[in-house]
């Protein structure tokens, strides 16, 4: 049997006027900005502090990941679509792909089969221009700060060798991770070394997604720490007084987007940083936006549990103040066939005893959900090639940890494939069981908040911190930024700095390499093993299997 590919499901789905998705979530036509007829900005305006407070949060995070993916996007939209199959009022919250991945290895973010968001194309590709706002200002700053070298008459003396600021693109590019400007001569600039980081990655775009309004924005902006002078004093943003000219290119990127599922229900896309390199979740307008708005909001966090999940319960609930009732864990027997063994080609391979060795990963992330006191709820994400005996398996032994476990079937059959997902979930938000707690402390200090993270999430017996790890702490100490969150940066394949330690690593202990301040967005990162922010494209890019015709139809988009 030959399935339709994603895009040829989204470009036969039967989509509505943006005005018809306003309207389900009671705005006027006249209160949005459209962009075209299926594109929508929402003023901030419609957030309610009020109603945040009486709505229910629902985090859709996952296990430790195949580079595939396992599917919390696909997950997120058809949980939406059965939440409102079964008469609850849900809105999905969703970050914004990044061109990268579009045309690397990983495809789009827009969910998949009858699981998605439209229009699909518009949303993978340059969508309302939002992450276009977030190069623009990144690389305003960028251009101050070389003037400023360059400037007779207004210099701070600010010493090259200490600027952290790099510029971004939001394109797969290794040959821009490191580079030379200002050659050329003295009327080029001030020749220094310089880099590129995809644009998901800049401190911007994490800016973008902790502000809480346009004050707020400008703020943060302005309190971005760029480096030092040549006498040691710290030099910000604001001192170059670039916060005003940067927020004035976010001005329409700070309200969030409305689009719709394929089943005509209100989808909030905004936002886009990588959960392994940044903060991974959507703006935190945006999900307030959704909890003004609806009954359910549905909101994924990147990645695995142990660093989207981390983050946005850590990080995002805490500064702003949200409190999630319910936790979806997805699962995907390809998954757990890896974690308990599998080679690549024996993912797809039905084998109960690979599930059974790889079942530790999945119940170490259960474990760390309580850990904030939320109950999860494991969403089976299927496969054709997953057997009965296998998915048995799961439920009954999550079944043993006081778990329900639920085939998700989704991306087969929409909200059809999801009711009982939805009514799991449900069950799980009317028990009151859940009530968040964070891990730790924004105000203790900066290593036990690294070690508590590492020791209790990750499961290391130890952290180790190098030579320029412990000067930088010295640093963090000497500006004031020890009450900052931590966006941990380390890889997504595994729960320690380790790729290869698949399942549920122990004995292990943690290596902080550097840390990194993004004080404009108040965190800081640790990075942990050698950790990129700037990908390279795979040997063979999905942009060479991508088709547009004389009509503008796009194919190979997935």
């Amino acid at each position: 049997m030959k399935y339709l590919s994603d895009i040829e499901i989204a470009q036969n789905n039967n989509i509505v006027h943006i005005r018809e998705i306003a309207a389900k979530l009671g705005i006027e036509e006249d209160d949005i900005e459209m962009f075209g007829k299926y594109k929508a900005k929402l003023p901030l305006s419609f957030i309610d502090e009020e109603k945040i407070k009486q709505n229910n949060l629902i985090l859709v995070t996952a296990i430790t990941p195949t580079p595939a993916g396992e599917g919390k996007t696909t997950v997120s939209i058809g949980l939406t679509e059965g939440l409102n199959k079964i008469g609850k009022q849900a809105t999905v919250v969703l970050r914004e792909p990044s061109l990268g991945p579009v045309f690397g290895i990983k495809g789009g973010a827009a969910g998949g089969g009858y699981s998605q968001v439209v229009p699909m194309e518009d949303i993978n590709l340059h969508f309302t221009g939002d992450f276009n706002a977030v190069e623009k200002a990144n690389n305003l700053l960028s251009a101050l700060i070389d003037n400023n070298l360059q400037s007779k008459c207004c210099s701070f003396n600010l010493d090259p060798r200490t600027i952290l600021w790099k510029r971004v693109i939001d394109m797969n590019d290794r040959s821009l991770r490191n580079i030379i400007i200002g050659l050329g001569g003295t009327a080029n600039g001030i020749p220094r070394e310089d880099g590129f980081n995809i644009t998901p990655a800049s401190e911007v775009m994490a800016i973008l997604c902790m502000a809480t309004d346009f004050e707020d924005l400008k703020k943060r902006l302005g309190d971005i720490f760029i480096g030092f002078t040549f006498d040691k004093k710290p030099i910000f943003a604001r001192d170059l007084k670039a916060e005003n000219a940067m927020a004035i290119l976010l001005k329409y990127a700070l309200k969030p987007n409305l689009v719709q599922t394929l089943e005509k229900n209100p989808a909030i896309i905004h936002g886009g940083p990588f959960a392994n390199i940044a903060q991974g979740t959507n703006t935190i307008i945006a999900t307030k936006m959704g909890l003004s708005l609806s009954n359910y909001v549905v909101t994924e966090a990147g990645f695995g549990a142990d660093l989207g999940a981390e983050k946005f319960l850590n990080i995002k609930c805490v500064s702003g103040e949200l409190s999630p009732k319910a936790v979806v864990l997805v699962a995907t027997i390809r998954a757990l066939r890896h974690h308990g063994g599998a080679q690549k080609d024996e993912y797809n391979i039905p084998n109960l005893e690979f599930v059974q060795n790889g079942f530790c990963n999945l119940e170490k992330h259960i474990e760390n959900i309580r850990k904030f006191k939320i109950e999860p709820v494991v969403a089976i994400n299927t496969f054709s090639n997953d057997s009965y005996e296998e998915i048995d398996f799961i439920i009954e032994k999550c079944a043993a940890l006081g778990v329900q476990a639920v085939v998700s079937d989704g991306w087969a059959k929409g909200g059809n494939g999801t009711k009982k997902l939805a009514e799991a979930v449900v069950k799980v938000v009317d028990s009151n069981k859940s009530n968040f707690e964070p891990l730790y402390d924004w105000n203790s200090p900066v290593k036990e908040k690294i070690e508590k993270i590492a020791k209790e999430i990750y499961g290391a017996t130890a952290v180790d911190f190098d030579k320029k790890a412990k000067l930088n702490l010295k640093r963090i100490d000497r500006l004031g930024f020890n009450d900052f969150a931590i966006c941990m940066a380390k890889t997504q394949k595994s729960f320690s700095d380790n790729e290869n330690l698949v399942g549920r690593p122990e004995n292990f202990t943690v290596t902080v390499r550097e840390i990194e301040i993004a004080a404009g967005a108040k965190f800081i990162i640790p990075i942990l093993g050698q950790m990129m922010r700037m990908p390279g494209l795979p040997g063979t890019p999905a942009s060479e299997n991508m088709t547009i015709d004389n009509e503008g139809v796009i194919s190979g988009l997935s």
